[in-house]
């Protein structure tokens, strides 16, 4: 008996069209417009929308050694009731991620504990080299460096050493790109007007435009020297924008680019009621940044929308500047804030698909999933429209138990998410009798 989703506005491949879908096992059996119901479990969606489950490429569950903030398993329940059924994930745990042996217990993690899809990246340090040219990159989506400030021995900041991985790297590698030396002088600066009581105001001056820029450029000239697969993750400037072509199919591109939801929802005007709750690196800039961001995104210039999930405990973000970490709990509410973007028109219904499911499985060569297709895997989201929903601490999902939304309403919801032909989340209500699968990547 398959499980059958009558009159649903299937969003997909830049067209809303009603149909049915009917899914049996795993997998996506038939799209139709009647398919009828006899002898199939039948949910009614009654003209709401159904999209291709969102794949997050850039996550922080923390897990292992940083539990306290959230776990693969409280993480990924978040994610699937935000309506993202597979997430890639970041090295900078403790330890972070810098053998195969570490990476391989990542794995372990989540086929035991993630609720949705997941992989995990390879970390990059100074040292690591032989480390990093053992990934198989049909089971990892990259190798993910640290061109910036991080955690522990991840930032890597020797020039021989970032020669050697884009010249010899088979698949993909995603960069954070923040000049380290720009940061530390800005920082400097910054103690000697305020002392130790930096404001936050301040975070997008330290963390500038000059400092993104000084990196990613350095990160597009090296892909381009090596014709290395490069990816540059949560673009925050206009400046940096030239780097990147629209001129092409996404398919065709060696250097791709993502920016993240709170670029797109936050400025440097809301530091004064949200505070350290909005501290991300790199840092939430101006007005003129984000409208430029906007207009990329549109014009595809910029190729995936990401959440770069990072949760920290209420104590931990509660602290002076230079002590409060940077990051904050996105997963579960990343859909509906995009969603909600689609009512002032920043951005139409299939854009949003288009950024967040069908441009990642592109970008990253993932298997059948992504789109609403016959003999995909039945991965899929279904939004309910003028079902008002807000964000309290009594429905956030997060282990850290906050969330930069709280108090905003939003116009969708997600009533449903299917995972490998799961209901992996319905009405309020997780059901996690079944783990997602890793993600395989035809590199």
């Amino acid at each position: 008996m398959g499980l059958l989703l009558k009159n649903a506005n299937k969003v997909n491949e830049g067209t809303i069209t009603q149909v049915d879908v009917l899914i049996e096992g795993e997998f996506i059996h038939k799209i139709a417009s009647s398919i009828s119901a006899k002898h199939h479990d039948v949910i009614d969606l009654n003209g709401a929308f159904l999209l291709p489950g969102v794949i997050d490429d850039q996550v922080h569950f923390r897990e292992p050694g940083l539990t306290h903030k959230g776990t693969i398993h409280s993480e990924s329940r978040a994610a699937v009731a935000g309506g993202i059924t597979s997430f890639m994930e970041m090295p900078n745990t403790k330890p972070a991620v810098l053998t195969q042996e570490l990476l391989e217990d990542k794995f372990s993690i989540g086929r035991k504990d993630s609720l949705a899809n997941f992989s995990f990246f390879m970390g990059v340090s100074n040292d690591n080299i032989s480390e990093v040219l053992k990934t198989n990159f049909r089971k990892v989506p990259g190798l993910k460096i640290f061109m910036g400030s991080s955690t522990g021995n991840m930032l890597v900041d020797n020039f021989k050493v970032l020669n050697n991985i884009f010249s010899n790297a088979e698949g993909l590698i995603a960069v954070h790109c923040e000049d380290e030396e720009t940061i530390r002088s800005n920082s400097s600066a910054a103690k000697v007007k305020y002392g130790q009581d930096v404001p936050i105001s301040e975070h997008p001056k330290i963390r500038s435009h000059d400092a993104c820029f000084k990196s990613s450029s350095l990160a597009v000239d090296l892909a381009k020297k090596y014709s290395s697969r490069l990816h540059v993750l949560h673009i925050s400037t206009a400046k940096e924008l030239d780097l990147f072509r629209n001129d092409i199919a996404l398919k065709d591109k060696k250097i791709t680019s993502e920016v993240c939801i709170h670029h797109l929802s936050f400025t440097d005007l809301d530091y004064e009621e949200r505070g350290v709750f909005i501290k991300w690196n790199p840092a939430v800039k101006t007005q003129d940044d984000q409208d430029a961001l906007w207009d990329a995104l549109n014009n595809d210039t910029l190729d995936i929308i990401a959440t770069d999930h990072a949760p920290h405990t209420l104590k931990e973000k509660n602290n002076a500047y230079f002590s409060c970490p940077s990051g904050a709990p996105m997963v579960q509410h990343a859909l509906p804030v995009m969603l909600e973007h689609t009512l002032s028109n920043k951005i139409s219904i299939e854009r949003v698909v288009e950024k967040m499911s069908h441009a990642p499985a592109i970008c990253f060569n993932l298997q059948k999933r992504g789109f609403i297709r016959e003999g995909y895997y039945a991965d899929l989201v279904i939004a309910q429209k003028n079902t008002p929903y807000k964000v309290t601490k009594q429905n956030i999902l997060y282990s850290c138990g906050w969330s930069p939304l709280e108090g905003k309403e939003f116009n969708f919801e997600i009533t449903h998410t299917i995972v490998n032909g799961h209901i992996a989340y319905k009405n309020g209500v997780i059901n996690d009798i079944k783990n997602g699968k890793e993600l395989v990547f035809d590199n």
